[in-house]
Formats: C-alpha cells, structure tokens, sequence
C-alpha cells in the first residue's frame, strides 16, 4: 500500500511539474508594427466583415456597441466577449498596436497568455501587418467606454489556460486563404473572406470533444453550436441542394432571406445585421461564388 501511494505521489509530482513547465513555455511571436499607419475607414469595413461588432456587442443589454458582447454558453463553461474600446481598463486602450497584432493573428493575449478558442482567432491569422494596422486605426478612433462586460466561468479543467498550449499545437491553423492562380479574383476573394475574416467555418464545422474542428468536415454544418444552435452545411453541393445561387446567396447575405421566403435564424440573422450587410455587393457576391465554387461571381439569376 506505501509503495503504491508512493508511485501516486510521484506521479502528481511529474503531472505538477509538467503543468508548470507548460505554464511558462512562451507561445505567439513579436510583432512589430509600431511604424505602420492605418486606415480607418478600411479597418471599420474589415472589423464589419469580422464579426467584430456583432460579437463585442450586446443591443439587448443596452451597453453601448464594442463594450462586451453577449455570453456564450458553451460545453466549457460561459465566454463573456469582452469590451474593445479603448479604455485604459475596461477596454483596450493600455494596449500597443503589437499587443493587438499578437491578440488578433496569433490568440495570445498582452500577458502572454492563450485565448480561448471562442476568439476565432485562427481565422485571422493570416491577415496582413496592414490590415492590422487599418483595423487597430478604427478601434483607436472609437469612443472610450468605462463598462465592465463580465468574467468567464469556466469549468475545471478547462479553466487551466496554460493546456490552451496544447491545444494550440494541434488545433489552431486555421483554413487556407491563400489565392489559387488558377481561379478567377473574384472567387479567390471569396476564398480569403469565407475562409479568413469572416471565419465561416468558426460555426459551420462540426467539433470534436476538445473543440477542436474535426478534420474533413469542414463546412460540413454543426449541430452542437452555443446555446443549442444549429449551423447547416455550407458545401457547394448542400447550398445547391438548398436552392441557393450565386445571386440569392448574395441577396441572402445582404438581406437575411432564403431562397424559399424564410429568414435566417438569430444566430445568422446576427451576423448578417451586424456583418455581411454592410459589405460591399462584389465582396457578398464573391462570398457566395467562392461558397458554391463558381468562378465568376454573377449567374444571370
């Protein structure tokens, strides 16, 4: 019985240290962007397009817009997004610019520590050092609001930040956004905003028990989304399947209506007010060519 509560007491000793061991290991890069001008008005589009505005705000609440959003709640627990106006301590103002650069690219907060996979923060991470710039312009000209959003409640032992460094390590690449040489602009653009800013794939994948996108299903819909929602499968063949072409899907991106009269649910119909709305209609347009694999980004429908 000794040499048996002997090997367990070993081994918490080994499991504590390699706990700490993982708590200092340092994660992300130094950016540096100090000398980059932004553009603000851009940043404004690109921060619309990232669902910025309809995740860090909360019309029901009556706070005002990027002060927190709503919580979600979650298998893990309850992620509260936080405010992003520049203030000094509600908000993100005592941030840099490579602060935010590390935040929004890399998922690493000012302290060095990870965030939560709830920040699609993966989607992001191949934004250019401009776009960050012009983005970081548009924060900086927002309106600094003293509001506290909340905590996170997260359940143990999900709420060890420091096993978000494993987690990282197999989960946290995002999808390909790069331009394919062979296809047309216009669906090359609807690559990087479907796959990159607008991280569609953050709901309409699937996830496995760690919550991580489970690997071939991508776009392929989800039934376990926060708050019991439910994401339907995106691919060129479902979205055809559903009726959708390239014109009804732009229209449904600006508008919030399906091809059969119906309207997006809440969790969409969010992202649309909030989002794709306010998009350009060749970016709506280029979405929905890239979505159902379309090179040219008008179908006379």
């Amino acid at each position: 019985m000794y040499r048996i509560f002997r090997v367990l007491i070993g081994l918490a000793a080994l499991a504590g240290l390699g706990g700490a061991s993982l708590a200092v290991w340092p994660i992300g890069e130094a950016p540096d962007l100090t000398e980059r001008k932004g553009d603000a008005q851009r940043g404004a589009y690109l921060a619309r397009a990232g669902g910025c505005i309809a995740c860090h705000s909360d019309p029901g609440s009556g706070r005002p817009a990027l002060t927190g959003g709503a919580p979600i709640e979650t298998g893990f627990g309850r992620f509260v997004p936080p405010n992003i106006t520049p203030h000094d301590t509600a908000g993100i103002g005592a941030w840099t610019i490579d602060d935010f650069a590390r935040a929004v690219r890399q998922g690493v907060a000012p302290d060095g520590n990870p965030y939560y996979p709830a920040f699609p923060y993966a989607f992001y991470s191949h934004l250019s050092d401009q776009d960050i710039a012009d983005l970081w312009a548009a924060f900086q000209g927002v309106g600094p609001q003293e509001v506290t959003s909340g905590e996170n409640e997260i359940a143990f032992p999900f709420n060890l930040r420091f096993g978000l460094k494993l987690w990282r390590a197999v989960y946290a690449e995002g999808p390909a956004t790069a331009a394919d040489p062979d296809r047309s602009d216009a669906w090359n653009r609807g690559r990087w905003l479907v796959n990159g800013l607008a991280h569609c794939g953050a709901c309409h994948t699937d996830r496995n028990l760690l919550g991580g996108r489970r690997p071939g299903e991508y776009l392929s819909g989800s039934d376990d989304l926060p708050d019991g929602g439910k994401a339907p499968p995106i691919r060129p063949g479902d979205l055809r399947e559903a009726g959708w072409t390239v014109s009804s899907l732009a229209f449904g991106l600006k508008s919030g209506v399906m091809p059969d009269g119906d309207t997006f649910g809440s969790g969409m119909g969010e992202v649309v007010r909030d989002g794709t709305a306010w998009l350009s209609e060749e970016d709506r347009r280029a979405m929905a060519a890239y979505l159902l694999d379309e090179d040219e980004a008008g179908d006379g429908g």
